[in-house]
């Protein structure tokens, strides 16, 4: 349960961030696991101050588009999107499918850009700005990977794991089977998956080094449906995203975004 006001407020906009219809307020409290009178008593205030709103039919709080401004413009002033745009933009052309770039904060990497090169037929287009699972994605691998096996679980079990049933086929299903996945990256450099996600999905992810002393930037993953993205495929393409994630890591020099 959300103790403090202030992460009890940063949890009513988590909550209100993966839909954009909106919740009802009961469901707002369920989430934060606070009394109803406390998440209503909250999102009066954050509409006052202009970040929620409440839609008139239904009832339901929504974002405002504040948050995102706010983002944008920390973006914008850290000179990120000049620098690393045009290398997604490049990997998306050759690849002709969605690329993104994953930024690692504390114990949560965060899907912060993308570029997406399919431009007819199935595209694989997931939002942007919203955790990436650690436990069945190639971007989730290719991080984990970077770790010890004993940091990896312990990351994976602070996030959290979904129900099997909201995930691929072919997803570990056990932690053995999950360190089966990292040790095949740590040999091949980078991760690949293929019904992973969902069935009909397929991605490969690499990590982008700190261009001093290595640590993990981020990620930069090429995401499409199986029937494009063949493992054979995936293998094809790995080194040209190895270097797109060498071109980003030396790009943290001219951006304040990165670490």
């Amino acid at each position: 349960m959300a103790s403090s006001l202030i992460e009890r407020t940063l949890g009513v906009l988590d909550a209100l961030s993966g839909d954009a219809r909106g919740l009802p307020l009961q469901t707002i409290a369920e989430r934060l696991a606070i009394p109803k009178s406390a998440a209503h008593r909250i999102c009066q205030e954050l509409i006052r101050l202009g970040y929620v709103r409440q839609e008139p039919l239904s009832s339901h709080y929504q974002l405002t588009t504040r948050l995102v401004a706010m983002g944008s413009r920390f973006l914008a002033s850290s000179g990120a999107p000049d620098v690393i745009q045009p290398i997604l933009d490049r990997l998306a052309d050759e690849s002709g499918e969605l690329v993104r770039l994953g930024l690692i904060e504390g114990q949560r990497q965060i899907w912060i850009a993308k570029a997406q090169g399919a431009r007819s037929g199935l595209r694989y287009d997931p939002d942007m700005g919203r955790e990436a699972p650690l436990y069945y994605t190639a971007s989730g691998h290719a991080w984990l990977a970077s770790l010890s096996n004993d940091e990896a679980l312990a990351l994976v079990e602070a996030q959290g794991i979904d129900d099997p049933a909201d995930y691929g086929p072919q997803a570990p299903r056990s932690h053995a089977e999950l360190i089966e996945c990292l040790n095949r990256t740590r040999t091949h450099g980078y991760s690949w998956q293929v019904e992973y996600v969902g069935v009909g999905t397929a991605a490969l992810a690499v990590v982008v080094p700190h261009p001093l002393d290595g640590h993990v930037l981020g990620t930069l993953s090429v995401a499409g449906p199986s029937v494009r993205l063949s493992e054979a495929r995936m293998h094809r393409l790995a080194p040209e995203l190895l270097q797109a994630a060498q071109e980003l890591s030396q790009a943290w020099l001219s951006s304040r975004l990165f670490t």
